[in-house]
């Protein structure tokens, strides 16, 4: 499950997680540090499993949940049009 930004996605990372602008629509988005996580690990180049595997051992959430919820903020990224 490669990750990339779409072009129009501009990336900062703050101190209480990743801030992202969408430069097209001229909105925000603010990630949480589970999210700049997940992120992260697949801008990388890994996958949702390394991620979910990642937030796992971070957060000390099971498996198959860790998995959903990568899914689920990838699922929404891709919806709201700032990855690919």
């Amino acid at each position: 499950m490669p990750l990339r930004f779409d072009a129009h996605v501009s990336t900062a990372e703050t101190d209480y997680g990743t801030v992202l602008l969408d430069e097209r629509a001229g909105t925000y988005w603010e990630l949480n540090p589970t999210a700049t996580l997940v992120v992260r690990t697949l801008l990388d180049g890994g996958e949702a499993a390394d991620a979910a595997a990642a937030l796992a051992r971070e957060f000390d959430i099971e498996q198959a949940q860790a998995l959903r919820d990568v899914e689920a903020l990838v699922g929404h990224l891709r919806e709201a049009g700032l990855a690919s």
